[in-house]
């Protein structure tokens, strides 16, 4: 599969049963469709976006935007897509999101122990800048926080 075939689109209520579907392959503590639906309908903050081969959801991003900030809420892709480049491609895709409404920083949280992610965010410019303490409530394990500085 090339990266080319991806396309990525605002997420959609039909989208879930797939997102959900990734969460639940991705994450100790996933999040609920109840929670999904209340950013995507009741949070006028926060914007996701999908990626998508042959119309299938392969993986997600979701953002806060918040003074000017986009506060990184998730990403993931399914374990069967990684290591195509879905994950950077959702992650530019998001920064373009970010910058277009006015964002001049991005933020995010990740864990650790999660090298892979956090080589990837360093490729894209991202910097730590602290650690939360027992961040992750599934085994207490603490959180990098990066940041990184974007034009708009």
């Amino acid at each position: 599969m090339e990266t080319e075939s991806v396309v990525i689109d605002p997420m959609r209520v039909r989208d879930l049963t797939e997102i959900l579907r990734i969460e639940k392959l991705s994450f100790t503590t996933p999040w609920s469709k109840q929670a999904f639906l209340s950013e995507m309908l009741d949070n006028d903050r926060a914007y996701y976006l999908v990626a998508k081969v042959n119309d299938r959801p392969v993986g997600y991003i979701g953002v806060w935007l918040i003074a000017g900030e986009g506060h990184i809420t998730n990403i993931a892709v399914h374990p069967d897509y990684r290591g195509k480049g879905i994950g950077r491609r959702l992650m530019e895709a998001i920064e373009e999101l970010a910058k277009k409404r006015g964002a001049t920083r991005m933020t995010l949280e990740v864990r650790v122990s999660n090298e892979v992610a956090q080589r990837l965010y360093r490729k894209l410019g991202y910097i730590a800048a602290g650690i939360r303490r027992g961040y992750y409530r599934d085994n207490d394990e603490d959180a990098i926080i990066m940041w990184k500085d974007i034009e708009s």
